[in-house]
């Protein structure tokens, strides 16, 4: 048996199979002698630790809880033997299990050892790595638990800092940057955290980032605390300047080139940095490109596409942020892909084909992303069909008027995802659909999966949702802004203003740039009002479609008769059916029929949808307006 408390509350059988431990006041008489690490708990300090204000008769529900977990924890446990888990001692109960079968407890061993000798590093990694969230995550903050969850956390930063020293003795300095940076990012106070990242810096060669890290440490320190920095930290800043012999592994295990945590590794940190969103989404991509390519320099091509398919980051824009980073990516799917050949596992060729899918974005890769949506569902694997119907999603811009095979695709992201215990790609079912709501009309269903996919994001802390749902709502008041006794076009404004504020900060600049000014076009189309001619604004990849009715309204008419000759067709993605209705409205203004004709058959599949509502994010108003 295992009993698991780092995250929610769990326990095991030996096959690894869950054992149901019926309903939470059993898992937290349970957890609560796992803290007592086998010591006797007094029945009256169990009451007192379940019941702030215990009822009448809690000494005898305590009982019924434990006489069934102890048919859980021992089914097969003769009527009438004494049980050997949990055990009646004294005034108490205790548990009687190996420490070994206890993850906390195997953690608290494998970090003593580890302090012990250096030797004992590969178990520390491990124990940390069986961490699923805080300890007793699903347990109500009751004062215990709220001391064992503290010593615990307190603990498990030790661990981080301690594995992360040993590494660096031993001669490791890239691989570790990505994983240091975030735990200072996460833990700002913790003085040994910035020692060890500028070390980790330094070690991968660069001198000037590890120096800049230590100034960043003491102005925080100074500035928000009052503090010098300590004593070994203005040594390090020492040693680093004058490039002391100190700073060279102590260790001969391995050479400093030696990539101990692998690609694999380094990827999977980048994985878990995107849902932060920011700074982090940004290094995440490029930490995912690196140690693709570093995978790929082995030579090991099956190792090649597991690091590329394991970044299964869920995606909602189809423009991407960095193309180039993207294409780059795309090109080792691909080579990894020609080399593997057509024997290739069919799970590994379905995670890369679904890689292309998602990377290339507004670019056709409808044939990979069916492929791979094909192979994942005769593989029966939900998280790789996850995946691929991201894929499958992204790629379904090929024309416009595509709002309801969208939320086709969604419908079945959210049903996989919540039946699989997939969540952040429930979040991503909930927001196409959300998407694909607004592109229909459909604002009240709209903001039924707003509110759903900001639910799941507060319990998986997925900050960017709130970023994403925010514009929906500024997209809601533009819209009702249109209608008699709506609000006002300047709340509107300034809501679509605010989130714009927000998104900046998000990491996501394939998204932001051009939108705000978009949306604020489109919402004095709504009002039928001349498109904004403010200079500062930065239309970003939207200027072709824009520029026409900002020269006219500037009355500058032939400027616009040219650059309305000189629009292109528009790309493929969440906007093409705004994008065209801007190319319409101008055209008609100009009086050009050819090019609103041309317009005017592009926007006939979505007739009934709301233009740029597709991105959940802004609209023009209904497409029939713009066609009429």
């Amino acid at each position: 048996m295992r009993i698991e408390v780092l995250g929610a509350v769990r326990a095991r059988r030996e096959d690894g199979t869950e054992i149901d431990l019926r309903g939470p006041r059993h898992r937290e008489v349970l957890a609560r002698l796992v803290a007592a690490d086998g010591r006797m708990v007094a029945t009256d300090t169990l009451v007192a630790d379940l019941w702030p204000d215990p009822p009448a008769g809690a000494v005898g529900a305590l009982r019924t809880f434990v006489a069934a977990l102890r048919r859980a924890l021992e089914p097969e446990r003769p009527p009438r033997t004494p049980p050997r888990v949990l055990v009646t001692e004294g005034p108490g109960y205790a548990l009687r299990l190996p420490r070994a079968d206890v993850d906390a407890h195997r953690f608290e061993d494998a970090l003593a050892a580890a302090r012990r000798s250096s030797d004992a590093l590969a178990p520390l990694g491990v124990a940390l790595a069986a961490w699923r969230g805080p300890a007793y995550a699903d347990l109500p903050d009751a004062g215990w638990v709220r001391g064992e969850r503290r010593r615990l956390e307190e603990l498990r930063l030790q661990g981080v800092e301690l594995r992360a020293g040993i590494l660096l003795d031993r001669g490791h300095g890239a691989d570790l940057v990505a994983e240091l940076d975030a735990h200072v990012t996460e833990h700002p106070w913790r003085e040994p955290a910035w020692g060890l990242l500028a070390r980790a810096l330094y070690r991968a060669g660069r001198q000037a980032d590890a120096l800049a890290t230590l100034r960043r440490a003491r102005a925080m320190l100074v500035d928000q605390l009052g503090l010098d920095p300590s004593r070994a930290l203005r040594r390090l800043e020492a040693d680093m300047l004058t490039q002391s012999p100190t700073l060279e592994p102590r260790g001969s295990e391995q050479p400093a080139t030696t990539t101990r945590l692998g690609p694999r590794t380094t990827v999977n940190i980048a994985r878990a940095l995107a849902l932060a969103g920011g700074d982090a989404l940004v290094s995440s991509r490029r930490d995912r490109l690196a140690a693709a390519l570093a995978a790929e320099r082995t030579g090991n091509m099956t190792l090649t596409a597991r690091v590329i398919g394991a970044y299964d980051v869920p995606a909602i824009w189809n423009r991407a942020d960095d193309p180039v980073q993207a294409r780059a990516v795309v090109a080792a799917a691909e080579r990894t892909l020609a080399t593997l050949g057509p024997a290739a596992p069919a799970d590994l060729r379905a995670r890369l084909l679904a890689t292309i899918a998602v990377e290339s974005r507004a670019e056709d890769a409808a044939g990979p992303a069916r492929e791979a949506e094909a192979l994942a569902r005769s593989l029966g694997d939900p998280a790789l069909l996850a995946f691929a119907l991201n894929g499958v999603f992204l790629q379904s811009f090929s024309r416009p008027g595509l709002a309801q095979r969208r939320d086709d695709i969604g419908a079945e992201l959210v049903a996989v995802s919540t039946r699989h215990g997939l969540p952040t790609f429930a979040i991503l079912g909930h927001l196409v659909r959300l998407q694909s709501a607004s592109a229909r009309g459909d604002l009240d269903a709209g903001s039924q999966h707003a509110a759903a996919a900001e639910r799941l994001a507060a319990e998986h802390e997925s900050p960017l949702v709130p970023v994403l749902t925010g514009w929906f709502r500024a997209l809601v008041i533009a819209a009702r802004s249109a209608a008699p006794g709506g609000p006002s076009a300047a709340a509107a404004a300034a809501a679509y203003r605010a989130a714009d504020t927000a998104l900046e900060q998000a990491g996501m600049p394939g998204l932001h740039r051009g939108l705000l000014p978009l949306a604020l076009l489109g919402l004095r189309l709504l009002h039928d009002r001349p498109a904004p001619i403010d200079p500062r604004l930065d239309w970003g990849p939207y200027t072709p479609w824009a520029a026409p009715l900002v020269l006219l309204a500037q009355d500058r008419r032939e400027q616009a008769r040219a650059a309305l000759a000189a629009t292109p067709e528009p790309p493929h993605d969440h906007l093409q059916e705004a994008l065209w209705c801007l190319t319409a409205h101008a055209a008609a203004q100009l009086g050009e029929h050819a090019i609103a004709g041309r317009a005017a058959a592009a926007l006939r599949p979505a007739r009934t949808e709301h233009a740029g509502a597709a991105s959940g994010m802004l609209t023009l108003g209904p497409v029939a307006r713009y066609r009429g």
